[in-house]
């Protein structure tokens, strides 16, 4: 890769990596924010449904946006407004305060995915773009393993208010996004075009043109948003509720449940480079539907391990393959999108399934505490939702190979 082309890459990973983080770190502290609230587990996981089923809303704003006025300005603003809407958490009085701000955090984080991906898959060389694709996905997963750490190494000092002042953190990113990340070269092409039929047409396309766009393009945005629907019921349906099922299910102390979230991220990374390199030689649908499918018979060791060893070789297991199957997600994603909307497709797809799904962890939870038992739960939703991923895949279409273009 060229220095530009790194740095584009590094700049959507490390902007993707910090949001996941600042996302993460409200999983580990769920039952900690009850106690402090006085509230009940499944009352503060109303956080998590909102930051989901907002995150819509800002895939939408700033996908528009960047398609609108470039990548790189976007994914500044869209930094600097996540980060503060996380900062802002450690100062809330109350919980219904702490549930605004979560939902404000979901608008912002719900931008990240899309504009970074669009940044990066417009500017990196189309060889190896399923290895680029793992790499960024797992990007989530290098995130949710700061997160784990901070909760293990940190909770005990700062509480869960000091490890949502490491929100901040992505605000260092700004001044390098500034100054060492281009434009993309893509986006730089549809502006000159665009600036072209400006001149022909005598005006700006009409907003209406770009509805026009976005359903002529219909078919396929429907198969996205029922494909990233069952992608995150299968991701967020095995990652968000296991914190709380280590610390109040089985027992185990913070420092445990930090080590066991490390663990099963390092199988994350693995899988997603893994199988993201794999869909280059396989294909795109056939990656996942494997990764998916391999997922159901790890369920029993994920959800009924009896020692700290059997669960964390689970988990790792587990996120090996859930991963795994996201790791071909930003490259197969941005390959099946048309060029004037490839900032606010994918990613407004990938939201509204998040938003169809965003009750899932507060059903898990209720359910769970109906039956006494979290682990039937857990092993229930690794079968349900691999099959479903497996199943929509398969009626997808390939995309490997297709050229990203201005098109």
């Amino acid at each position: 890769m060229t220095r530009g082309q790194r740095n584009a890459f590094l700049a959507s990973m490390l902007s993707w990596t910090l949001d996941a983080l600042d996302f993460f770190l409200l999983i580990f502290c769920i039952p900690a924010i009850a106690g402090g609230f006085h509230a009940q587990v499944a009352r503060v996981a109303e956080a998590v449904f909102l930051t989901l089923a907002l995150r819509p809303v800002g895939a939408l704003v700033f996908g528009a946006a960047a398609d609108r006025w470039g990548r790189k300005p976007t994914l500044v603003v869209n930094i600097f407004c996540y980060s503060a809407a996380e900062l802002a958490c450690v100062f809330a009085p109350s919980l219904g305060v702490l549930l605004v701000l979560r939902a404000a955090f979901g608008i912002a984080m719900g931008g990240v995915w899309g504009v970074g991906a669009a940044l990066a898959f417009e500017t990196l060389p189309s060889e190896g773009r399923g290895f680029f694709s793992g790499v960024l996905q797992e990007g989530y997963a290098i995130g949710y393993l700061l997160a784990a750490g901070a909760f293990g190494l940190g909770f005990h000092w700062l509480g869960w208010r000091g490890l949502f002042a490491l929100g901040a953190l992505p605000l260092l990113m700004v001044p390098f996004v500034l100054r060492g990340v281009s434009e993309s070269p893509v986006w730089l092409e549809m502006k000159a075009r665009r600036a072209e039929q400006t001149v022909q047409r005598g005006s700006r396309p009409a907003l209406g043109e770009r509805v026009r766009m976005l359903r002529g393009h219909l078919p396929v945005f429907v198969f996205l948003i029922v494909l990233m629907t069952a992608f995150t019921s299968f991701s967020h349906g095995t990652q968000d509720i296991y914190p709380t099922f280590l610390l109040k299910g089985v027992g185990f102390t913070p420092g445990v449940v930090g080590v066991i979230g490390v663990v099963y991220n390092v199988g994350s990374l693995m899988g997603g480079l893994v199988f993201g390199s794999l869909s280059e030689r396989w294909g795109r649908r056939r990656a996942i539907i494997a990764a998916a499918l391999l997922a159901i018979p790890v369920a029993p060791l994920f959800a009924y391990g009896k020692t700290a060893l059997a669960l964390g070789a689970g988990a790792f297991l587990m996120q090996f393959m859930v991963q795994g199957a996201w790791g071909v997600v930003p490259a197969y994603l941005t390959e099946l999108a048309p060029g004037a909307l490839r900032a606010v497709l994918p990613g407004l797809a990938y939201q509204l399934g998040n938003l169809v799904t965003s009750r899932n962890l507060v059903l898990q939870t209720r359910l769970a505490e109906r039956l006494g038992s979290y682990r039937p739960v857990l092993a229930a939703t690794v079968v349900v939702t691999g099959l479903a991923l497996a199943t929509v895949t398969a009626f997808g279409r390939e995309s490997r190979g297709v050229r990203i273009g201005a098109e």
